[in-house]
């Protein structure tokens, strides 16, 4: 083998090696608490009592409480019947598609159909002035 043949593989396989540290150097950061994601800040959730980030590190995520409360809900607001985004109805504590009117409890599971599934749930909490949440 040439010398610079040799050295073109050394440079290849260096680069190669190196690809995944750059991948990981790019993908989205997480809290220094795990698998959290930041999805808001109190002031939005407390703004109105809900948090809608449709673009979060884990999807979109509807949480609702406030800062002051101990029990935050989140879940992903997309019906498991037809994708419309449902909506949080604090008066009988349900998520309401306003599409065809499927109802899900504060769990995500199913009350009244079309739907059939259940709403994907977060565990969340409040950290900091940051509102997180992590896949239950």
């Amino acid at each position: 083998m040439k010398r610079r043949d040799f050295i073109n593989w050394v440079g290849l396989g260096w680069l190669a090696s190196s690809l995944p540290v750059a991948i990981a150097a790019c993908s989205s950061q997480t809290t220094a608490s795990g698998d959290w994601q930041t999805v808001g800040t109190i002031a939005e959730l407390d703004k109105t009592g809900q948090l809608l980030a449709e673009n979060s590190p884990v999807g979109s995520v509807l949480v609702v409480g406030t800062s002051k409360g101990d029990n935050l809900i989140a879940v992903n607001p997309t019906c498991t019947h037809k994708g419309c985004v449902v909506a949080w109805q604090a008066a009988t504590k349900k998520f309401v598609c306003p599409c065809h009117g499927a109802e899900y409890g504060v769990d995500g599971t199913v009350q009244k159909e079309p739907a059939t599934k259940p709403l994907k749930t977060y565990a969340a909490k409040i950290e900091g002035n940051s509102v997180v949440v992590k896949p239950s």
